[in-house]
């Protein structure tokens, strides 16, 4: 994790495209925006995460108060203060420009905040579910190394907490969650993860020339332009003319030509076939060629020769292990993330003017299936911080952050 990035309240990770409010909400009590399962998400949790939000989206440049929905009234004068004097002659941005641009930074932050709660709550139920806790001990180890690194200075941090709009409490919880996701992962991760020895040799013997060792041979070698250049400078090596000398004079291929002709550790069946062929039926010590390429005339002579080796099942055992290890551990989170996420979007119902995509009564998502997760672009610094996914977090599924006092 940044460590700096967990004090300084990043965006949110948007693990999907952005959803339109919708109808319904009818299960929501009047005093909550969302519930999932059986826990409700208060409009007060709302409102402080939506707060902080703001507050940080101002030190970014935005509007230096929170929007404040349906008239904006405090945004828009607040954006005209800001405003620099208009050049003369040029008219002074309109109310309705202003609110439009409140309305939009409210829309933003709404979207982030409750998505953050909403998959909060995806998170520590599935931890609960599945007997993953993280001890208070923990937590707070964990955010006093945190604290540390990013605020050597004990005055820095309480600066942090007077300006950021975040509580100790909040940082404590998203630690907490981080660690519940570390946890969650490796859960899964090890349920699915397990490799057998019959895994191991079958994996083997159906992959075994990934394991072998093609031979090799050393060369010395003249590349011409023409057939009768390399007639001419194999004439010479015949006569007893050494290859530096005959490279030097004759040679096109720089690099060679410039070791004096040699061309060391040429691999079986990696060479242009005619090239490859002569090679690898060559005597060594002889003179041959000249053989004809894509990239001119070879002369050359083998000078020594390395046997091809096939790598033994108990020399490759680990790495093949290690190999189905990582592979099997990608595909038990990947499979549990298109559950977790189906199942939990099923749970979840979201007051209307308040739906997201992880609303079940959201419309129809379009989604970006090529979008890396990350932090939507343009997203307020300020939102509830969601650092990616440590290794123990779904990968796509929450990586939440401190729920509200």
């Amino acid at each position: 994790m940044n460590l700096l990035r967990t004090f300084a309240g990043v965006s949110l990770t948007a693990i999907c495209a952005v959803a339109a409010t919708g109808c319904g909400g009818d299960d929501v009590p009047s005093d909550a925006v969302a519930r999932v399962g059986d826990t409700v998400i208060t409009k007060q949790q709302f409102d402080h995460w939506y707060a902080s939000a703001a507050k940080s989206q101002a030190q970014q440049g935005g509007p230096a108060v929170p929007p404040d929905p349906p008239n904006y009234t405090k945004c828009v004068a607040a954006l005209k203060q800001a405003q620099p004097k208009p050049a003369k002659g040029t008219p002074a941005p309109k109310d309705s420009d202003l609110k439009k641009q409140c309305k939009q930074s409210y829309d933003q932050l709404k979207q982030q905040v409750m998505q953050f709660l909403i998959q909060s709550q995806w998170v520590q139920q599935e931890a609960e579910e599945r007997d993953v806790k993280v001890s208070g001990k923990e937590v707070q180890t964990l955010f006093e190394d945190q604290k540390k690194q990013a605020f050597p200075k004990e005055k820095d941090y309480q600066k942090f907490l007077r300006t950021s709009g975040a509580t100790e409490q909040d940082i404590l919880f998203r630690i907490k969650l981080d660690a519940l996701q570390n946890k969650l992962t490796a859960k899964i991760q090890k349920d699915q993860a397990k490799v057998t020895d019959e895994d191991v040799e079958e994996y083997y013997e159906k992959n075994k020339k990934r394991f072998a060792q093609p031979e090799q041979r050393d060369l010395n070698v003249v590349l011409t332009k023409t057939k009768a250049k390399a007639e001419q400078a194999k004439q010479e090596l015949d006569g007893g003319a050494k290859f530096p000398a005959v490279a030097k004079q004759y040679s096109i291929d720089q690099a060679s030509k410039a070791n004096g002709g040699k061309l060391p550790d040429v691999p079986k069946g990696q060479q242009e076939k005619a090239l490859d062929d002569a090679v690898f039926a060559a005597e060594q010590g002889e003179i041959e060629g000249p053989v004809k390429t894509q990239f001119g005339w070879y002369v050359f002579e083998v000078t020594d020769e390395t046997p091809g080796s096939q790598q033994s099942l108990k020399d490759a055992e680990e790495t093949i292990r290690g190999l189905l290890k990582s592979e099997r551990e990608q595909k038990s989170l990947q499979d549990f993330i298109e559950d977790f996420r189906e199942d939990f979007k099923d749970e979840t119902k979201c007051r209307e003017g308040f739906v997201v995509a992880e609303c079940s009564n959201a419309p129809e998502e379009k989604t970006d299936t090529n979008a890396a997760p990350g932090a939507p672009q343009g997203a307020p610094q300020g939102a509830p911080q969601q650092a990616p996914p440590p290794q123990g977090a779904p990968q796509q599924a929450p990586p939440p952050q401190q729920p509200a006092p």
